[in-house]
């Protein structure tokens, strides 16, 4: 069983959100740190794994094929830095889909706990929203972590309205990074 496990959002995590959406490789920019944060979770051993919701699809802003590309440059060029992602599940449904892969819903990190055999209680999961934070809880992740970029900012208040707190915040992916590691060398039993 993988204990050792970090579960990613991609956009406002790992690069820039838009409101016009990720639609190109060209409209892709990898945040400050992140790069050098998924490089040291790898070389600390942690299974990383995206879980992203990816609206585009079903929105018919980008074809399959097309996020498979993005996704393919983004994997080399993270390769490319010495970090790794294992795998990336998403969930291709618009908000009203009522789907049960679409964040909050668990669905994508238990597909990913299915595939890798994963121990989710010990598992951490970094996103920028609140429907990220309510996922990992919903999923029975170990540790949530917030992240200030993205939509961090206001997912704090919404959060904090809805009781729903995060394990930690922090600025951004590689500040999260250097908690979790931190954290799972001083917490051995959760990681």
């Amino acid at each position: 069983m993988i204990n050792k496990t970090v579960f990613l959002d991609r956009d406002g995590v790992i690069n820039r959100d838009s409101p016009d959406y990720i639609k190109s490789w060209e409209e892709f920019e990898f945040l400050p740190g992140s790069l050098q944060a998924i490089r040291d979770l790898t070389e600390h051993h942690f299974t990383q794994i995206l879980i992203t919701n990816q609206s585009v699809i079903n929105r018919k802003l980008v074809t399959p094929e097309g996020l498979a590309h993005i996704f393919s440059k983004m994997t080399r060029a993270i390769e490319a830095e010495g970090g790794k992602i294992t795998d990336i599940f998403y969930c291709p449904h618009m908000p009203g889909e009522n789907c049960a892969c679409r964040k909050p819903a668990p669905g994508l990190i238990f597909s990913a706990q299915q595939a890798h055999n994963i121990d989710l209680a010990s598992a951490y999961f970094v996103g920028d929203s609140q429907k990220d934070i309510e996922c990992a809880k919903q999923a029975g992740c170990g540790f949530s972590v917030l992240v200030r970029t993205g939509n961090g900012t206001n997912a704090i208040k919404l959060l904090e309205r809805a009781g729903r707190i995060p394990d930690h915040v922090a600025d951004n992916l590689l500040s999260a990074s250097r908690w979790i590691i931190s954290h799972a060398r001083t917490h051995p039993g959760s990681s």
